[in-house]
């Protein structure tokens, strides 16, 4: 359970919960014996019990789907999430909030892969830092709200140019749905970004390997 410190009397607190608590569950978990809790505060460098929550949400809404048990996939999703970002063994208990934002895309980009639904917001679940970008673009979501995207590109392509030999590396881009991709060219490159704070990312000769961006896709039309 999860929930929020309201207020502290020497030796008493008071909690309110993010949702309501089932008593039989919980005796069940204490065995039927008097329950003990733990109270851990997020300070602001380990993962925090927001992205903890937002973890065990996606891993049990996958559960939900495939019928699995919940620590297997957490077991899968530690150990990719080790061999993808190249970081130690960790725990979801005291692991870095770096590292915990790595799980959560690591969820993520498996969910969106095969196509499997989740109750969570998905756009407050992923970090706002430069993985996220790379979801986006790996998987064709919108940047802002989540929904099939093509590739956008920060500087204007040109009507004069061959758009199926432009390399992409060197060109700054992200990936909008078409609303959103028409409300850039409204609004303007620069007034949009500041307005959903986006920051291209840059293309480089190990990302567009990466993402296999050889060349601009045809149907990129609004650049």
């Amino acid at each position: 359970m999860f929930g929020k410190l309201i207020k502290i009397s020497n030796s008493k607190v008071e909690i309110k919960l993010d949702e309501e608590l089932d008593m039989y569950k919980l005796q069940k978990l204490a065995n039927d014996k008097q329950p003990t809790v733990e109270l851990s505060v997020q300070d602001g460098r380990q993962i925090s019990p927001d992205q903890r929550k937002k973890i065990w949400a996606l891993i049990n809404d996958l559960c939900d789907y495939t019928g699995d048990i919940p620590d297997e996939w957490e077991k899968r999703f530690k150990y990719k999430t080790k061999c993808d970002f190249n970081v130690d063994q960790f725990s979801l208990s005291n692991c870095s909030m770096t590292i915990a934002n790595y799980m959560i895309l690591e969820i993520l980009d498996y969910l969106f892969t095969e196509d499997i639904p989740f109750k969570l917001k998905t756009w407050e679940s992923i970090p706002q830092e430069f993985p996220k970008q790379m979801l986006c673009i790996r998987q064709k979501r919108c940047v802002i709200c989540g929904k099939h995207a093509d590739i956008a590109h920060y500087q204007a392509v040109g009507s004069g140019r061959n758009r199926n030999k432009i390399n992409h590396v060197g060109m700054h881009i992200m990936t909008l749905c078409r609303d959103h991709h028409v409300e850039q060219h409204k609004l303007g490159i620069m007034t949009f970004c500041q307005k959903y704070h986006i920051r291209p990312i840059k293309v480089t000769e190990e990302i567009a390997r990466q993402l296999k961006l050889g060349r601009i896709d045809k149907d990129d039309e609004l650049s």
